[in-house]
């Protein structure tokens, strides 16, 4: 009877399981049915933009180092002492300027005598011509005479070059530097006077990765900033790509010119430089939120007839908050900006435009 009775009580327990697991079940399908009052699950609300198309330049950064666009060192090509420094330093001065001038009444006085030299052959041949019409000198004579005048003229130029070596000009018009001697001083041959910098343009170094050279070219536009200067931008202009490459660094060296009227820039300055390689104008963007990254792969959930379609993505350049997407998208769609991580591919949502500064 035992026994019975225990074979009895398991039934009923079995049987009340069995039916509590399909009322479970009839619930939950009743929740999930649509327009049902027990428990109809609102879809979920989700932010999107439309992925739109806009202009992308393909970038590559850079440490560039400036310096003059033009630059000398003011030299003395003569042995003299300084009678008259015409310059101050950092003075912006013109082209042919004399900035130092070296005693020269020997070298004046030489000039003189070559001078009066040169006359009296001078005269001494134009008599010899008169004399060889009227038959009275001979042609050899005459010769000989303008051999000397000739000569003559070659000796005054040499020593008139030789006096404007005490006058020591600007080669082109600049800024000059510090200046490096006294008045009174006695210069010798190559001795240092000052510098001059021609800086109303600014030449920028800097070294491209060689993987990069394909896609170089003159005329490209540089932007750089300075640390000296952290609220303002520079923009120039790719002028020469070096011929080489160095095998050191696989590397290829490349200038760019500057405007700099004001003189902001000075050479020997470090530039960070941004020089754009390509430019796209037709490109698809979105924010950078819509990307969701796993492992080496980006995705975006498109929302698609009120559905989510989990997108593998291929992204290109970043910009201003927005990224590029080179493959996976189009321009149009819409993308889950805001609600990325509540949702899953096939769930329906109800898609709101992303509202600006929320």
């Amino acid at each position: 009877m035992r026994v019975v009775s225990q074979l009895v009580v398991v039934a009923v327990l079995a049987v009340g399981g069995a039916s509590g697991w399909y009322a479970w079940k009839e619930y939950g399908a009743a929740r999930a049915a649509p327009g049902s009052r027990t428990g109809n699950v609102a879809p979920v609300v989700v932010d999107v933009v439309a992925a739109r198309t806009g202009s992308v330049v393909e970038r590559i950064e850079a440490i560039g180092s400036t310096r003059a666009f033009e630059s000398v060192v003011i030299t003395a090509r003569q042995t003299g002492n300084i009678t008259q420094i015409n310059f101050t330093e950092g003075q912006r001065v013109r082209a042919g300027a004399v900035l130092v001038e070296l005693e020269g009444r020997e070298r004046r006085a030489d000039i003189d005598t070559m001078r009066a030299a040169r006359d009296e052959i001078r005269q001494q041949l134009e008599r010899a011509r008169e004399l060889r019409r009227n038959g009275v000198t001979s042609e050899a004579r005459l010769d000989q005479l303008d051999a000397q005048f000739r000569a003559a003229e070659a000796r005054l130029r040499a020593t008139e070059s030789r006096y404007d070596d005490v006058r020591i000009s600007a080669p082109f018009e600049g800024r000059v530097g510090m200046r490096s001697v006294s008045l009174g001083a006695l210069l010798q041959p190559g001795q240092q006077v000052t510098t001059l910098d021609d800086i109303s343009r600014i030449r920028l170094d800097f070294n491209i990765p060689e993987v990069h050279l394909g896609r170089l070219r003159e005329g490209l536009n540089v932007t750089g900033r300075s640390t000296a200067f952290p609220d303002r931008a520079f923009t120039g202009q790719v002028t020469v790509i070096d011929t080489r490459v160095d095998p050191a660094t696989r590397s290829v060296r490349v200038s760019a010119v500057f405007p700099n009227a004001d003189d902001t820039l000075r050479p020997g300055m470090f530039l960070n430089v941004e020089l754009g390689l390509v430019e796209r104008p037709n490109a698809v963007l979105v924010p950078e939120e819509a990307i969701v990254s796993e492992g080496t792969k980006q995705f975006a959930l498109v929302v698609r007839d009120n559905r989510v379609d989990r997108r593998e993505v291929r992204v290109g350049q970043r910009q201003g908050g927005e990224v590029e997407v080179a493959q996976g998208l189009q321009a149009g769609e819409l993308v889950i900006v805001r609600g990325v991580q509540r949702v899953r591919p096939g769930l329906v949502v109800t898609p709101r435009p992303l509202r600006p500064n929320t």
